[in-house]
């Protein structure tokens, strides 16, 4: 089975069995693509994945750099390279995984950014009752702030997913794995109004957000929404609704949520995952300290 057979095979499984978004799945297909651009270039024959040793791929970390992938880009390929070889050994298509050897560069630590508080009130009041799709847009930014979900979940929530009553939200997050959100008030009004006006034009969507002419929202459209919001009452680095789920965590923690019950709200597989946020609330104590202690000095 020639290379090319073998990626397709793999992203089919990516898709249809581990479930991993389409983000995700182009990622892994791009990566693949550059190994095989790689492996022909550096040794003038197409990769035979019975042949390839450690020794053939460790080279390909050098080339992305050399192609100008920074570290953090460079550690996703060979992830996703990783993750292919594992799948061929699992499905006995070779007898050793050659990239069990292969280290991954160790990840730049990059502290997530987030709204202040007095942002994130602004962020509200300053989403228009005139614009088009206000209300829609309300709920959308009231769901990711108060609620920490991934805009990939957002975008697939089902009206039956909502339960206003016990005020809770069931997520599907990555590999399908469910959990349940509390909703707070805020966002409890922006559904009941959302859903009040989705109502008249609604094609019978099972869907939660849908589009003008009642289909899927496109992720693309929520996340300019969400960028163009934030950039009108906030001048953080990044400005996506990945930026809301890290305010979501920030704000928890500093008003003394315990970390164990953020991280399961977040859906993280580990506590280590919800660690930067801690670090993220004691600088910003230090930072308290300093500026109010008459002792700080």
């Amino acid at each position: 089975m020639c290379f090319a057979e073998l990626k397709d095979k793999f992203v089919a499984y990516c898709r249809t069995e581990k479930f991993f978004s389409e983000h995700t799945i182009i990622g892994y297909s791009r990566a693949l693509d550059d190994f095989y651009t790689y492996f022909v270039e550096f040794y003038e024959t197409e990769p035979d994945i019975n042949l390839v040793q450690s020794d053939d791929i460790k080279p390909f970390l050098g080339w992305l750099h050399d192609n100008g992938l920074g570290k953090n880009s460079i550690r996703l390929k060979v992830s996703a390279l990783k993750s292919f070889f594992k799948f061929c050994r699992r499905k006995k298509l070779i007898d050793n995984n050659p990239a069990n050897f292969v280290a991954i560069p160790k990840k730049d630590k990059m502290l997530p950014s987030f709204l202040t508080k007095a942002e994130a009130n602004s962020l509200f009041s300053y989403v228009g009752a005139s614009e088009q799709n206000a209300s829609r847009d309300r709920c959308m930014l009231e769901l990711l702030y108060g609620t920490g979900l991934r805009l990939s979940e957002m975008i697939n929530l089902k009206i039956s997913d909502v339960d206003l009553a016990n005020r809770q939200v069931k997520v599907f997050g990555k590999g399908r794995k469910e959990r349940i959100v509390p909703l707070g008030s805020k966002a409890i009004a922006a559904i009941k109004q959302y859903l009040q006006e989705r109502a008249s034009g609604n094609d019978g969507s099972p869907l939660l957000f849908i589009s003008q002419s009642g289909k899927r929202l496109n992720p693309s459209v929520a996340y300019r929404m969400v960028k163009k919001n934030i950039g009108a009452v906030s001048d953080v680095k990044q400005k996506s609704p990945h930026s809301l789920r890290h305010t979501f965590a920030t704000h928890l923690l500093d008003n003394g949520a315990d970390i164990k019950s953020v991280s399961e709200m977040l859906g993280h597989s580990s506590l280590s995952s919800t660690q930067v946020y801690t670090h993220l609330s004691i600088e910003r104590l230090k930072q308290s300290y300093s500026m109010a202690h008459p002792k700080a000095t």
